[in-house]
């Protein structure tokens, strides 16, 4: 089966071609925070600046302004958030992201205290946030808080702002990469509170639709706040968010015989109540009680001329033959939630604690017919591995819970100590975890700090967390209930030092070490030879019969690992006579996992990576940009040679396929675990550009501009796809085999306009 991969480029061939539009700036914002208002996380602020929080390691303080304005990023936080130190996006057309040798399913979103299972849009082109109603994104990068867990590896916070209190009425439009955005804003009577509203929409598809006859990705969310005084100290804030996606389209190819089907549908709804309250002068609470329900069906079919299997025939029309396929697939994530969050301010001591429960329904149903993806050589990937069942209907309804406590210490003017423990509770496995977690910061002087964070981080089995995950495993009954928490332990030392008034430099540490990670087992000996009892191979091509054990998806803790490095980091924030802005960061880092009885590179080991974003602002009414990004190249499971493929024949068996001449028809063959990640990406390159026009200057309401993705149209690999052509001079009548690069975007120019009113 293809439909991972093929129906999915498509989807996204589509979307790239169709977008024209681009990004709009942020407005001015706030000046940099001050040099000790720290917080243990990686700060990407993108409206107004947020109060000081606990001092703590790593983090990167980003202007609103700048964010927005990253060549490249179409107004994509996560997007942003891979010019990091450490951060690796796992391919350029989806959002997900690596941090720090860490899975995407690893990686817990929360927006104002809700967490968000899906903050995707667009099967992850885009993100579900608008960044024209945030108030910051904190992005923790590790050796976070205690009053967040069940994840391993990192922690992105968005906290949404509040509508204007200063105005009735005021608001802006944009037209972004992918979609139009509309905001109005205003405050309520008297002091009341505020109330804010905005809705985003894709717009190419209104005009493609009538010219192809099909529904092209789309997507439309409206989401509101209103804000609500009680009295001095108290606050009532009630947020909504309803979004839907859908895609209804066929295809018909360049070759007789080719087309394809795809019709997806989604939703994402949330809503959610939060009362907070100052208790006298010392306490304050905030409660959050919320609806989350997360949808996501995709139903395609198709037939089309597959370049990866081929005979060794003179003619294309005899040589390759159809691959096809019939994927259903079908998620969903209820999760009722309350969360309940105290502080108390005892001087020298800030203690906080609190609770969070969870009542989730996630299920997955899918159904799989016809051919398999040779290229997963993972059994239990979701990209088709061999290993996933044909049918499957797994429903799992649980309750997880978590509570805190946490203590942060001042206990000299340059030292601060925090401590903090955590117990995790889920009904899956039906197990708990307690987690310690400390932090430290040392302020050597008035430039410089040494901060230092670690701590015991757990994450339970979940469908909630598979969404994200590149691997599917079975968690269905006693399959869940047999597993154990997944660990991960954390160590992170950093040296900051303030270079002047507006240049910050960083240097700092990471180390990792997993746990019990949960991954399909393989085949036992019976399961192997059942499969291998099925083909029907002549003993000339024995050798093509696949007979190493696959990955399956029924779960074990089968696997550990580690990831360590350090990253440079130097920022130079706006001001005052300064025209140049921006960040440039190296980070070296290493990861890899013991799993299958070896050692090998994580899916996203990333030797070295380096990145500079740079804004000029030439003139009040001109300001260019330029984003460049060099990394090593991914691991990659390398191709051994070719075998002879197999066809599922009426009676269940596996033949040797043939072409119309009698010809056998021959595969990429990857081999079995033993070969998994044993290769390696070119390096990868890539430039955009930015181009701002301010007509009226700073002081007028229209914005246009231009961004240039892949400015130098460099041909990277984000995968390399087997070819498969003509041999004439193949002693043993194979074709010839080429990898060619793929999944990567070419030149892509764009343009957009932003209006304030």
């Amino acid at each position: 089966m293809h439909s991972g991969t093929t129906a999915r480029r498509t989807l996204f061939a589509l979307l790239l071609t169709a977008a024209l539009a681009a990004r709009a700036a942020a407005g001015d914002e706030p000046p940099p925070p001050k040099p000790d208002e720290v917080k243990r996380f990686e700060t990407v602020e993108v409206e107004a600046e947020k109060p000081a929080e606990p001092e703590a390691p790593a983090q990167i303080p980003l202007r609103p302004a700048a964010v927005m304005a990253v060549p490249g990023a179409a107004d994509n936080v996560f997007r942003t958030l891979q010019t990091l130190p450490g951060i690796a996006g796992t391919s350029e057309f989806d959002s997900r992201v690596s941090v720090r040798g860490g899975s995407p399913d690893e990686n817990l979103t929360i927006m104002d205290g809700v967490e968000m299972h899906n903050p995707y849009r667009l099967f992850g082109l885009t993100s579900a946030f608008n960044p024209e109603t945030v108030r910051s994104f904190d992005l923790y990068a590790g050796a976070f808080q205690a009053k967040y867990g069940d994840r391993l590896s990192s922690l992105l916070v968005v906290e949404n702002r509040p509508g204007t209190p200063d105005e009735r009425l005021r608001g802006s439009t944009t037209m972004s990469l992918t979609d139009a955005n509309a905001l109005v804003e205003g405050r309520l009577g008297g002091d009341a509170g505020s109330w804010i509203v905005t809705a985003r929409r894709t717009y190419y598809d209104l005009v493609a639709n009538s010219l192809v006859d099909a529904e092209l990705p789309a997507f439309t969310d409206v989401q509101g706040r209103l804000d609500w005084t009680l009295r001095p100290g108290t606050r009532v804030s009630l947020f909504g968010l309803l979004s839907r996606e859908a895609t209804d389209a066929s295809f018909e190819g360049d070759r007789e015989g080719e087309q394809g089907d795809f019709v997806t549908s989604a939703r994402n709804d949330l809503l959610a109540l939060e009362l907070s309250t100052l208790i006298g002068r010392r306490l304050s609470s905030r409660t959050t009680a919320s609806f989350y329900l997360n949808r996501d069906d995709i139903d395609a079919a198709a037939r089309f001329r597959n370049e990866g299997r081929r005979s060794n025939a003179a003619s294309d029309d005899v040589g390759f033959g159809q691959a096809a396929f019939d994927f259903t697939r079908d998620l969903e994530v209820r999760d009722i939630a309350l969360r309940q969050d105290l502080a108390v301010d005892a001087g020298a001591h800030l203690v906080e604690t609190g609770l969070e429960l969870h009542g989730l329904r996630t299920r997955t149903l899918w159904r799989i017919e016809g051919d398999r993806n040779p290229g997963a050589a993972n059994g239990s990937s979701v990209q088709g591995g061999a290993g996933l069942p044909s049918d499957l209907d797994s429903a799992v309804d649980s309750i997880r819970a978590g509570a805190w406590v946490q203590d942060r210490w001042t206990t000299a003017s340059r030292l601060t100590l925090e401590a903090g423990l955590r117990f995790d509770w889920s009904d899956v496995n039906q197990r708990g975890t307690v987690s310690p977690r400390a932090a430290a910061t040392v302020r050597l002087g008035a430039r410089t700090r040494l901060r230092a964070a670690g701590g015991l981080f757990t994450q339970s089995p979940g469908y909630e967390k598979l969404i994200q995950s590149d691997y599917f495993v079975d968690l269905t009954g006693e399959l869940g209930r047999s597993l154990r928490y997944e660990r991960a332990v954390h160590a992170v030392v950093g040296l900051e030092r303030d270079l002047g008034s507006s240049v910050t430099a960083r240097v700092e540490g990471y180390w990792k070490g997993f746990d019990d990670l949960i991954v399909g087992r393989l085949e036992t000996p019976q399961e192997r030879l059942a499969r291998l009892s099925r083909y029907d191979f002549p003993a000339e091509i024995a050798g093509s019969v696949p007979t190493d054990a696959i990955v399956t998806s029924f779960p074990v803790n089968g696997a550990a690992g580690r990831s360590w490095g350090f990253d440079v980091f130097l920022q130079k924030r706006p001001a005052t006579g300064s025209k140049v802005s921006g960040w440039a960061s190296y980070t070296w880092g290493r990861a890899e996992r013991d799993e299958y009885e070896r050692t090998v590179a994580f899916d996203y080991d990333r030797r070295h990576a380096g990145t500079v974003v740079a804004s000029w602002r030439v003139s009040p009414k001109w300001e260019l940009g330029a984003t460049a990004r060099a990394f090593s190249g991914f691991p990659l499971t390398p191709v051994l040679g070719l075998r002879v493929a197999a066809e599922e024949t009426p009676e269940g068996r596996f033949a040797p396929q043939r072409d119309a001449e009698g010809g056998y028809v021959y595969e990429p063959d990857r081999g079995g675990v033993d070969n998994l990640n044993a290769g390696r990406l070119p390096a990868f390159f890539r430039l955009d550009l930015r181009v701002s026009w301010k007509p009226r200057g700073d002081a007028g309401r229209w914005l246009i501009y231009l961004d240039v993705i892949n400015a130098t149209n460099r041909e990277n690999a984000g995968e390399l796809d087997p070819r498969l052509s003509y041999d004439p001079a193949s002693p043993v009548d194979q074709p010839r085999l080429t990898l060619e690069p793929s999944a990567a975007i070419p030149f892509l120019p764009s343009v957009g306009v932003r209006f304030r009113f």
